[in-house]
This record gives structure tokens, C-alpha cells and sequence, in this order.
């Protein structure tokens, strides 16, 4: 909206120079008119509308339909009207290169579309109403017809970019509120962990056993951190250009050095944005957490990683006593939000679904995320 408003400013600006060249040019000619009165009269005409249509097009609520078909109606009107008004053998219309404004007001608003849509109900009327079709008229209806679908598909193309824009801005203002985060944790949390820690090991006995538990939570707050900042530093485009991206396959073979964990994977790399695999890494690490929690440090899980063209899927499964039924809406209502956002919040973040089945078997993640690209490029793409 603000890239059209601000077209829609220029265009008022245009609409009030090409009044101007219109008025000029019929009361220089105004001798040669056949109906002089007439020709007044569409003068007056024009300035009354362009006066109403640049205060109409200032607000965005008043940019109907309605008012860019009347905006339309009116400058062929003029246009019909200029054999009766001048006459005979008549050179120049007499609303003249006035009718510009309407023509852009559909490309500004309806893009492409509307500038072609615009230039042939002005084109047409304008060749109509000519005794003959000189190469001077065919030249003048020629720029209208492709002049309006061009500033149409440029107007677009600058709506584009400004979210584009936005987009990035909003990346660089989350890393940096990530960065924050870090810092604030940092500071605070992992330090007094530490000391948990050290204090734990000197007094011995169960405080020894905390010491331990707040080391290991220590540790895994560490890799969360350097995990965001390089996620922060891979928001930006890579060396040819385009998204940087990381094999999902390759970083979930990294979770088997945490024991029991046994990764299955396509032998051939599942490339995505490096952002997307940072989520889905991080998914996959709450649910091997929660298998140590409840079934067991020790306890086997088995994560199978699926590339399937337009989405990747994840099953990540354990062989433990399942989850007792209402355990989950327990747990997020005490304020433990391991489930509800560290693994469902992440996965509707990127768009996708996370279904839990469990059971006396044990219990299974799958989780399903759609592969996209911004860059518009389709996935299976080379990108190096």
C-alpha cells in the first residue's frame, strides 16, 4: 500500500501538468473549434475532474472499482465527443494526452492487467472516431497499448521489492532480537549454571547429582546459543546470490554422537534453507530430549529423514512406556512448553505438522514441512 500511495502522489502530480497541456492547446485552438461552447464546456469538465480524482485517489479506502471505471468512463467520453466539439477534419483530441491519467490509475492499481485492460478501451475509441488512421495516430495508440501494461508490470515489480524489503528487515530484526536473547542468557542463566555446578561438585552427595543436571543443561544452552548466532549469520544471500542453504541430512547425522540414536537418511544431500534445517535439527533434539527424560538416557530412538520433492518428512520414534493421555495439556498448563512450542511451535512456524501417536509400543513423532525456496527456485535445483 505505501508503494501505491506513493504512485498515486506522482500520478496526481502528472494529472495536474497534463490539465494544463490540455487546457493550453484548446483555447490556443479555440478559433478552429467548431462548437466553441462545447469545447469550453469539456475544458471545465476536465479540471472539475481532476480536481475530484486527485483527492478520490489520495485516500486508499476510495480507490474502488467504481471510481476507476467512472475515471475511465470520463476520458473516453472526452474522446467521443471530439468530432462533435471540433469537427471535421480534426488533428488532436481534445482531452489530448489528459486521458494518461486514467490509464495509469488502472496500471497503478490493477497492475499489468488493468494497464492493458485501460489501453485498449482508450485505444479503441481513439481510432474510431478518425476519418482516417495516419502513421502519426497509429504511433500515439501504439504507446498507450503497451505503455499502460508496462508501468503496470513496473508498479508490480516495486510492490515486489518493497516486501522483499520487508521481509529482510524483519530477518535482520529477529536475528538481532535472537542475538539479544543470547547475550541476556549468557549473562544470567548459563553463569549461575555454572555455579550450580562447581558448588555441586564441592559439597558432594545430592548436590553433586544437581551440580551434574545443571552442567549437562549448561551444555545444551551453549549449542542453543552458537546454534542461533549462526543461524543469524546465515540469514543473508550466499556467494552466488541465492538463499544459503545446508544439508538437513548431513546436520541430523551429527544427533548420533548422543548415543543411542540411530539416523536414517537419503544418500544423497536434502538441501534447504539453512534456517529451515536449524528449526528441524532443533525439533528433532526436543524429541530425543524428551526420550532421554521419560524413558531413559540410554533408551534407543530411531529418526528416519524423507525427501519427497515438494516437502520433507520426519519420523522421530522410541520404544518407552508411551505418554500417558492428557499428560501434554497437563504439562503446557503447569507452563512446560517443551511440546506445545519447542516441537509444535517450531513445526507451524515453518508451515508444517507435527503428529504425535503413542502408546504401550512407544511413541512416534511425524513431522511433515513443506520445502520452499524464496528465491522461487524449485527444489532439487542445483545451488552451489
Amino acid at each position: 500500500m505505501a508503494v501505491e500511495d506513493r504512485l498515486f502522489r506522482a500520478l496526481a502530480v502528472l494529472r495536474v501538468v497534463t490539465l494544463a497541456n490540455a487546457v493550453v492547446l484548446n483555447l490556443y485552438r479555440l478559433d478552429d473549434v467548431a462548437r466553441p461552447a462545447a469545447g469550453v464546456g469539456c475544458v471545465l469538465g476536465m479540471v472539475a475532474w481532476t480536481a475530484f480524482a486527485v483527492g478520490a485517489y489520495a485516500a486508499p479506502r476510495r480507490r474502488t472499482a467504481a471510481l476507476l471505471v467512472a475515471d475511465l468512463a470520463v476520458a473516453v467520453a472526452l474522446l467521443a465527443v471530439t468530432p462533435f466539439v471540433k469537427g471535421e477534419g480534426f488533428q488532436a483530441t481534445v482531452p489530448g494526452f489528459w486521458i494518461a491519467g486514467a490509464l495509469l490509475a488502472w496500471a497503478v492499481h490493477y497492475r499489468w492487467v488493468g494497464g492493458l485492460v485501460a489501453a485498449l478501451v482508450l485505444a479503441v475509441p481513439d481510432l474510431l472516431i478518425r476519418e482516417e488512421i495516419s502513421q502519426s495516430n497509429y504511433g500515439n495508440v501504439f504507446l498507450i497499448v503497451i505503455g499502460g501494461p508496462l508501468v503496470g508490470f513496473m508498479c508490480g515489480s516495486l510492490q515486489q521489492m518493497a516486501a522483499e524489503r520487508d521481509r529482510a528487515e524483519r530477518t535482520a530484526a529477529a536475528a538481532a532480537e535472537r542475538a539479544r536473547l543470547a547475550r541476556a542468557v549468557h549473562d544470567g542463566v548459563l553463569q549461575v549454571l555454572s555455579l550450580v555446578q562447581r558448588r555441586g561438585a564441592e559439597l558432594g552427595g545430592e548436590a553433586a547429582e544437581l551440580g551434574r543436571l545443571a552442567g549437562e543443561q549448561e551444555a545444551r544452552l551453549r549449542t542453543l546459543i552458537r546454534t542461533q548466532e549462526r543461524t543469524a549469520e546465515v540469514t543473508g544471500p550466499g556467494e552466488s546470490g541465492g538463499p544459503v542453504v545446508l544439508d538437513l541430512a548431513a546436520e541430523l547425522g551429527r544427533l548420533e554422537s548422543r548415543g543411542a540414536v540411530s539416523v536414517a537418511a537419503p544418500a544423497t544431500p536434502v538441501e534447504l534453507p539453512a534456517a529451515v534445517v536449524d528449526e528441524l535439527c532443533a525439533v528433532v533434539g526436543a524429541c530425543l530430549d524428551n526420550v532421554a527424560v521419560h524413558v531413559g538416557a540410554d533408551a534407543p530412538a530411531w529418526v528416519l529423514l524423507e525427501a519427497l520433492g515438494d516437502r520433507v518428512e520426519l519420523s522421530v520414534r522410541d520404544e518407552g512406556p508411551g505418554i500417558p493421555a492428557g499428560r501434554l495439556e497437563q504439562a503446557a498448563a503447569e507452563g512446560r512448553l517443551g511440546v506445545s512450542e519447542s516441537i509444535r511451535g517450531r513445526v507451524a512456524d515453518l508451515g508444517g505438522t507435527a503428529t504425535l501417536t503413542t502408546g504401550a509400543f512407544g511413541t512416534e513423532w511425524e513431522i511433515v514441512v513443506p520445502v520452499r525456496f524464496d528465491d522461487g527456485v524449485p527444489p532439487g535445483t542445483p545451488r552451489h
